[in-house]
């Protein structure tokens, strides 16, 4: 296909599960969108040690895949981390099979920035034996009058001054619910635990001190976590029913609480005011990074491993015009600029799978000078014509 596509001039994007929103790719016109899902596979390796799973394989046919064999892929760090080898078409439209040894320069590039240089058609990822099965999870529910007070518990009993517990995650979110609130967001809090039945108290009481008006807790195994917090392919933000979800990420490595006030009220004041954002979210996440630090930064392009929040303003609405756009994504700017400033940072460090689309190359793939030159020059290299340029480019 790619090799046809140059041939006729026909622009071509490579399209998977969908999960990005970046306005970038709106620059494909008359092109061709090649369809990854018939390379949909996960094939274990005889010693159990790795497992070559395809190009359009989502996460799910992964996870339960390994997990009857009892193994699994997450807790050791980056997805990126844990490759092996992979298979790639490039720009030119010849296939390549590359590791760390005979194609460092390339490996370097696509571990962080991969996007740019070909279409991945499978991978081979190292894999591990489950140590613990079970998870457990507990949710809070919190009125507007308690951020202050959750992000300083987040700060003080969660990051730790970086130092999170290797087996607790946290994730969150302000939403709407009319039937509870309909005059302001709700924020909803979970705190998940590998290895336990019930969620350690020395990790949940700061929280439930704090007075939410619901809480819920349950126990299961890895395999539930996406339904316990809202995304499996059941829940809402999976479904395809037609809405614009736009994100604006940003990195952070501690709550400023007074920002977050602010994100708060101005996320609350415009979604009550505009109906059609009313369904629109904000995105907190806080993961253990013990395996994440462990690799060296200069080692693969991915460039924010000291970053240990995630964060990002979900703007969600029915298309509505050039108006509407133009509300939701001065929204997302405007909450955005409130937590860079409220950090004191002045580099602004951005996700790039969340990347809205205004975003610069520094801000994506990191600031050093000597991650651009290479970047650049192996762009040169491998796709001097720039045909993989539509998703977050770097040229």
């Amino acid at each position: 296909m790619v090799k046809y596509a140059n041939e006729k001039g026909i622009p071509y994007l490579a399209v998977n599960g969908g999960h990005g929103a970046i306005t970038t790719v709106g620059r494909m016109k008359n092109g061709i969108e090649i369809w990854m899902n018939q390379l949909n596979s996960v094939q274990i390796s005889e010693d159990g040690k790795t497992a070559k799973i395809g190009g359009g394989t989502l996460t799910k046919t992964v996870t339960d895949t390994l997990w009857p064999a009892k193994k699994q892929t997450g807790h050791h760090g980056l997805v990126s981390d844990q490759f092996v080898s992979m298979n790639i078409v490039l720009a030119d439209g010849t296939m390549q099979t590359i590791d760390e040894a005979s194609s460092p320069d390339l490996w370097w590039a696509m571990r962080g920035a991969g996007h740019n240089f070909g279409i991945v058609t499978s991978v081979t990822s190292k894999i591990y034996d489950i140590e613990h099965p079970d998870w457990a999870y507990q949710s809070f529910t919190f009125t507007g009058d308690k951020v202050e007070d959750l992000y300083r518990a987040i700060n003080d009993y969660q990051l730790k001054n970086g130092t999170q517990p290797v087996d607790v995650v946290n994730y969150g979110f302000f939403f709407n619910s009319p039937d509870i609130d309909p005059t302001a967001p709700l924020i909803a809090f979970y705190i998940l635990q590998e290895g336990v039945t019930a969620v350690d108290p020395i990790y949940t009481t700061p929280f439930a001190d704090l007075g939410p008006i619901a809480m819920d807790a349950n126990g299961g195994k890895y395999t539930d976590l996406a339904a316990w917090t809202g995304n499996s392919n059941e829940s809402p933000p999976c479904q395809k029913v037609g809405l614009v979800n736009t994100r604006f990420p940003i990195d952070l490595k501690i709550y400023n609480t007074k920002a977050m006030r602010k994100v708060y009220d101005l996320f609350a004041s415009t979604t009550q005011e505009i109906p059609a954002l009313n369904g629109s979210l904000f995105l907190y996440e806080g993961y253990s990074l013990q395996g994440v630090q462990a690799i060296p930064s200069e080692s693969t392009a991915y460039p924010y491993r000291d970053d240990t929040l995630l964060l990002a303003p979900l703007i969600i609405y029915p298309p509505g015009g050039p108006e509407l756009e133009k509300t939701a994504a001065t929204l997302g700017e405007d909450l955005r600029q409130i937590l860079h400033e409220g950090s004191g940072q002045s580099e602004l460090h951005t996700y790039v799978n969340y990347a809205f689309g205004d975003e610069s190359t520094r801000n994506m793939y990191g600031y050093e000078q000597w991650r651009q030159d290479r970047l650049l020059s192996l762009k040169n290299k491998y796709d001097p014509e720039r045909k993989f340029s539509f998703y977050a480019p770097i040229a």
